[in-house]
């Protein structure tokens, strides 16, 4: 199982990596951008690979393309269209979420977090697109 992560902050990339193995998921493969222009790159770069990503998150305020940006963009190059997206965020207001949900963000974790709350959120996201991919 693979995800990727998209924060501007490298110690935050690796407080979600870690957070994510303490809730028991045991992704193979994490990739990590630093903003929306590099995680687009990252999904252009991953597109046909295998094992397919499997999970996206996502900060909001990133510098050059934040995190509403990224998943619009992302639908518009239709770039890993069946993996889920949640957004982690400091920004918690109901239009940011709702832009977010707008964009295409399947779920919202604002910081700061516990790694059950990921575990909750995530955890129906995961098994909801492996019973779309079994269809």
């Amino acid at each position: 199982m693979r995800a990727l992560i998209v924060e501007d902050s490298t110690v935050m990339r690796k407080v979600v990596e870690r957070a994510l193995g303490q809730a028991g998921f045991l992704f193979t493969e994490v990739l990590h951008a630093a903003n929306g222009i590099e995680a687009l790159e990252a999904l252009r770069r991953d597109e046909g690979n295998a094992p397919p990503l499997r999970l996206i998150l996502s900060d909001i305020n990133m510098p050059e393309m934040n995190g509403v940006q990224f998943l619009e963009s992302r639908r518009t190059e239709n770039l890993a269209m069946g993996v889920p997206a949640v957004m982690i965020s400091a920004e918690g207001t109901q239009s940011m979420v709702l832009s977010a949900i707008a964009a295409g963000a399947q779920g919202y974790i604002c910081k700061p977090f516990t790694a059950e709350q990921l575990r909750l959120r995530i955890s129906p996201l995961l098994r909801q697109s492996e019973l779309l991919e079994n269809i």
